[in-house]
């Protein structure tokens, strides 16, 4: 079925963007999942109290609505990512606000966390019968009066249903949202977050793992302080990174400039160079998920050299099927046969101090 989704993705082109997306999660909503072949086990990871078959993962942004979280990870990831979720239902901002910069291979988009809420996502995942690693990430409404409110709120809400959750402070769509990125609102919001964790747990839906979304456009001083205070309150991990504000000079497409975050493989070497600044402040005090232009085995190897235990993606599976987690996995195979590694977990990090040097010559 996904050799059929991958034939049909040069016709998706034909449809305005978010239309397209829509036909996807409709696809894979009607999509027979027979048995999923067995992945080499020199793949799998440990991270966060959780073993995943493979690292490669679908990132938020996707899956909005917690529709087709199953039929993911049918398609060979080894976890997938669903929301983000805010507790009202929300429109997001007008359209058109999703572009393909198709020379480009990246995509601006500015939806402004459109779901359908906690409410509608609690319907379907309580349907759900458990199958693979699922994350769920949790935001803010736009119009909250108490924002960290809003992540307590869907701590406790998912808790029931997610293997790990995500606090996503750092979409650029949200005005203000990533001003909880700043020292004193962080602290807060992890006290609150976590707290919210441990009642959940009291509750019997078992302690998860709870990770933190940033941005790539953080300068190297508040990263520090993100760090520290990720680390003093003991979060599990760190998704690095989200969209970007910044526009590449090398970038094509007229459309580049529109308002909103880019994705795709434009955002690759700033995201790579964060996730190893990040790896490196941690010194292996948790695990960091890499996200931003992997769509391929080569660039999914050299996020985890830089410092990744896991990779997420999307804007790649825009532009190269839904055939793309085999094929990544195939090549990261062959690359741990020409280094003679015993396992992915051994190159992680391997090339961080030169990836995080390459900001100098960006």
């Amino acid at each position: 079925m996904s050799l059929l989704l991958d034939l049909a993705l040069p016709f998706s082109r034909l449809f305005e963007a978010e239309d397209a997306h829509r036909l996807a999660i409709r696809a894979l909503s009607m999509m027979t999942r027979g048995a999923t072949p067995a992945d080499d086990p020199r793949l799998s990871v440990s991270a966060f109290a959780l073993n995943f078959k493979n690292p490669i993962g679908v990132a938020a942004g996707f899956d909005k609505n917690a529709e087709v979280p199953d039929a993911v990870l049918a398609l060979g990831f080894g976890f997938a990512e669903v929301g983000t979720l805010t507790p009202k239902p929300q429109a997001g901002n007008p359209r058109p606000r999703v572009f393909r910069l198709l020379r480009d291979e990246g995509v601006v988009n500015r939806l402004g966390f459109n779901n359908e809420g906690f409410n509608s996502a609690v319907a379907r995942l309580s349907r759900r019968k458990p199958s693979g690693i699922l994350g769920i990430n949790v935001g803010a409404n736009k119009n909250s009066e108490d924002r960290i409110a809003d992540y307590v709120a869907g701590v406790e809400t998912f808790s029931p249903y997610a293997s790990y959750l995500t606090v996503n402070i750092s979409s650029p769509n949200t005005p203000g949202l990533r001003d909880l990125q700043t020292a004193d609102a962080l602290n807060e919001l992890l006290k609150r977050v976590l707290e919210a964790r441990e009642r959940a747990a009291q509750k019997g839906s078992g302690r998860k793992p709870i990770l933190l979304k940033i941005a790539p456009d953080v300068a190297l001083g508040d990263l520090d302080d993100i760090v520290n205070i990720a680390r003093k309150r003991a979060i599990d991990g760190m998704i690095v990174s989200n969209t970007t504000i910044t526009r590449p000079t090398s970038l094509r497409e007229s459309n580049a400039k529109e308002q909103g975050g880019l994705s795709g493989k434009p955002l690759f070497d700033l995201s790579t160079r964060m996730l190893a600044e990040t790896y490196l402040r941690t010194e292996r005090a948790f695990p960091i998920v890499g996200v931003g232009g992997i769509d391929s085995a080569e660039t999914a190897w050299k996020k985890i050299r830089a410092g990744a235990t896991l990779v997420q993606l999307y804007t790649g599976m825009v532009y190269k099927g839904f055939g793309i987690a085999r094929e990544i996995k195939r090549g990261l195979s062959l690359f741990l046969d020409r280094g003679k590694h015993r396992s992915i977990q051994d190159v992680i990090g391997l090339g961080a101090v030169e990836a995080a040097a390459s900001r100098q010559n960006a």
